[in-house]
């Protein structure tokens, strides 16, 4: 969706979960933009899927399974079956496309996968230089350093970068991993997206000026407790020009403030699945998203709700489950954007989603470079 937002059309998309296939569907079938636009969804194994006649496509995007990296999981890595970034890999290599851009969970750069991120890097950097028959991934790995040891022409460019949701106005601290290559012979010298949030701003929002409390008409008495030695660096902010602070994080109660209580009013239902879900509990490391900070990162667990990370917690101390309507908010999905499934399988596909936002985010920088050598491609010609 938030490639979509810049121009992308899309020549296919892949999907496995049968219920988010559901889900595409249902919303191409209510002519919800951009989804109506694209091809018919492939619901399947990527490992079967041919890429026949998509050679040279401009770009190639995606997610593998975070599930084999994820610090909440079990970690097998390369291990794990569940891992498919060789077919991500494949899919560069059979396309060719001019650019791609893979998400993955912060996990990825755990030293415990430190050689397996720089085989899969190198892969991507050199697609062409395959495992041999029977060659196992530390030999093939070894064999790609020696290459690009000795100069060996690299056929894309590949950054990797680790950033903050939060960072781009997504109202969730959710740091991901983003590895993005472009095909060596555009010439492109990319450069990640700067960060256009920050919580030195939000803190100077609720803390410095009022303007965030006022602006939700938060009494005084409502509020939560003013943060512990914040006076300090209230004071350095407030020394800041206007062009050295970027935009307050987004909070919760910014992406929700609309939204009636569900459990205060649950015969209000104003969109789809915003219920109130009983069953939540707090306990050591599972204690709720603050209200008025950016969410913790909403996950998908092993059986669609992992507990604390999906659980809204009131500056009183009380707590309960975020709503699927409230988490796809979060997510930054359009109200428009309806899910499919029962509430544990659409906190699965939320759990798993990349922020519309920071799709959109990514997808601006890749698409402006892409355009860019585009263009310049055109000029050198006419030269």
């Amino acid at each position: 969706m938030g490639f979509s937002e810049h121009g992308v059309v899309h020549r296919a998309v892949v999907e496995w979960n049968s219920h988010a296939c559901q889900t595409i569907r249902n919303n191409k079938r209510r002519n919800v933009v951009p989804v109506a636009h694209w091809p018919d969804v492939t619901e399947g194994d990527v490992r079967e899927f041919k890429y026949d006649g998509y050679h040279g496509v401009d770009l190639v995007t995606g997610g593998p399974p975070c599930q084999p990296f994820s610090m909440g999981g079990k970690a097998g890595g390369f291990l794990d079956a569940r891992d498919m970034f060789p077919q991500a890999i494949r899919a560069v290599r059979e396309t060719r496309p001019r650019a791609f851009v893979f998400e993955n969970v912060q996990g990825l750069k755990r030293e415990a996968f430190a050689d397996y991120l720089r085989y899969i890097t190198l892969q991507l950097e050199f697609p062409s230089l395959i495992a041999r028959k029977n060659e196992e991934w530390p030999r093939h790995l070894a064999r790609l350093d020696k290459y690009k040891a000795v100069g060996g022409a690299s056929e894309y460019n590949v950054d990797l970068r680790l950033v903050n949701a939060a960072n781009y106005g997504v109202p969730q601290k959710r740091m991901r991993v983003f590895i993005v290559g472009f095909r060596a012979d555009l010439g492109v010298d990319y450069e990640f997206p700067e960060s256009t949030h920050s919580q030195d701003a939000l803190l100077l929002s609720q803390w410095g000026n009022g303007e965030y409390w006022e602006r939700h008409r938060v009494a005084r008495r409502a509020r939560p407790p003013r943060p512990l030695g914040v006076e300090k660096k209230l004071e350095t902010l407030m020394a800041l020009g206007p062009a050295d602070i970027l935009l307050p994080w987004e909070t919760v109660r910014d992406a929700i403030a609309d939204l009636p209580d569900p459990e205060q009013r649950p015969d209000v239902e104003l969109m789809q699945a915003h219920r109130f879900q009983p069953g939540a509990r707090s306990y050591p490391g599972h204690t709720g998203s603050p209200l008025d900070e950016p969410a913790k990162a909403l996950k998908a667990g092993d059986h669609g709700v992992p507990g604390g990370e999906n659980m809204l917690r009131r500056p009183d101390g009380s707590i309960r489950y975020f709503t699927v309507r409230e988490s796809a908010r979060i997510q930054t999905f359009p109200d428009s954007f309806i899910f499919e499934g029962t509430w544990g399988e659409v906190m699965r596909q939320l759990g798993n989603a990349v922020p519309v936002r920071l799709a959109s985010v990514m997808a601006n920088s890749v698409c402006t470079h892409l355009r860019k050598a585009e263009r310049d491609a055109t000029q050198l010609a006419v030269a």
